[in-house]
């Protein structure tokens, strides 16, 4: 059984742990069953690529690695670092809110 994860694409999440600790990004990908998430610009890691068709210069590749979901917050409409909570709006919809200020996460 897959557990519910509270960052989806597209969110905008600040890091709290470890080398990228204070930034902000969007989110890209969300690997559910290693419950990470890879964010835009954070935690870039470098890549050794021998050359091949697709890149025929081949060298070193920046690129994003996965970062833990406990250590990702999601920043809301005000733009501080909120948890989340989910509750049924009045069409009965499961919807995302902030605690922090009440307000729905789209």
């Amino acid at each position: 059984m897959q557990s519910k994860l509270h960052v989806k694409k597209g969110d905008t999440v600040k890091v709290l742990a470890g080398d990228s600790k204070g930034q902000q990004g969007k989110v890209l990908e969300v690997l559910v069953d290693k419950k990470k998430a890879i964010v835009e610009g954070i935690n870039m890691v470098s890549k050794h690529t021998k050359p091949k068709a697709k890149t025929p210069q081949g060298g070193i590749v920046k690129t994003e690695a996965p970062v833990h979901v406990s250590n990702l917050m999601i920043v809301d409409a005000s733009g501080k670092a909120s948890r989340i909570g989910r509750k049924l709006d009045k069409d009965n919809k499961l919807v995302r809110y902030s605690k922090q200020t009440g307000e729905v996460i789209k």
